[in-house]
C-alpha cells in the first residue's frame, strides 16, 4: 500500500522533525533522512496495528483520505504554502 502525503520538516534545536500533518504523525532525527526514515517506519507500524484492529479504514477516512487500489490518496490536497508577518493591531 502506498499513501500521498505531505512531510514537513523542521529544526528545533540539533534535532530534525518530521511530521505528516494530514495524519497527525511527528518523529525526529538527527539528519533530515534519519526524521524522514523514522516517519514512514511509524506510519508503518501504526497502519500495521490499525489494520489488525480494523480501524485502518475509518481512520483513513477521518483524516480526509480513500483507498484506490493499493493507493490512498487525499481528497483535498496542499496546492501552496507562504510565509508571511500578519500585523495584529
Amino acid at each position: 500500500m502506498q499513501i500521498k502525503t505531505t512531510i514537513e520538516l523542521w529544526q528545533k534545536g540539533k534535532w530534525l522533525i518530521a511530521k505528516i500533518p494530514e495524519l497527525d504523525f511527528v518523529t525526529q532525527g538527527r539528519t533530515a533522512e534519519e526524521a524522514k526514515a523514522n516517519l514512514k517506519e511509524l506510519v508503518r507500524i501504526q497502519f500495521e496495528e490499525m489494520r489488525e484492529l480494523g480501524t485502518l479504514d475509518d481512520y483513513l477516512a477521518e483524516c480526509g483520505f480513500e483507498i484506490r487500489g493499493d493507493t490512498v490518496e487525499p481528497m483535498n490536497e496542499m496546492i501552496g504554502f507562504e510565509k508571511q508577518f500578519v500585523q495584529l493591531n
